[in-house]
């Protein structure tokens, strides 16, 4: 401690230094961790990009074989009543011809 100077002044000058020094600090570290953002962000972006394209594809997929699964059993619906139909309508032949004799 310089003793030409007041306690009051020279307390001021220290805390000034502290201030000054804390603040440079902070700028640093805000340099750092913005630095250290921008790398994350590198990386991850394109990860996330990719998973939004795969979820689409996916998605895309999904609804292409939601289509073909109802087209197949439409198909089958309609081969299984044209079956039941005509089991139907030879039973009602024989019927008749049990009837006319």
């Amino acid at each position: 401690m310089d003793d030409e100077k007041p306690v009051s002044e020279q307390a001021m000058d220290t805390i000034t230094t502290a201030v000054e020094a804390t603040k440079d600090a902070a700028v640093t570290a805000v340099k750092k961790v913005r630095k250290a953002a921008k790398k994350v962000a590198k990386k991850v972006a394109p990860k996330k990009a990719a998973k939004k394209k795969a979820k689409k594809a996916a998605n895309k997929t999904k609804k292409k074989a939601a289509k073909k699964s109802s087209k197949k059993a439409a198909k089958k619906a309609a081969k299984t009543s044209a079956k039941k139909g005509a089991r139907k309508a030879a039973k009602s032949k024989k019927k008749a011809k049990k009837t006319k004799r």
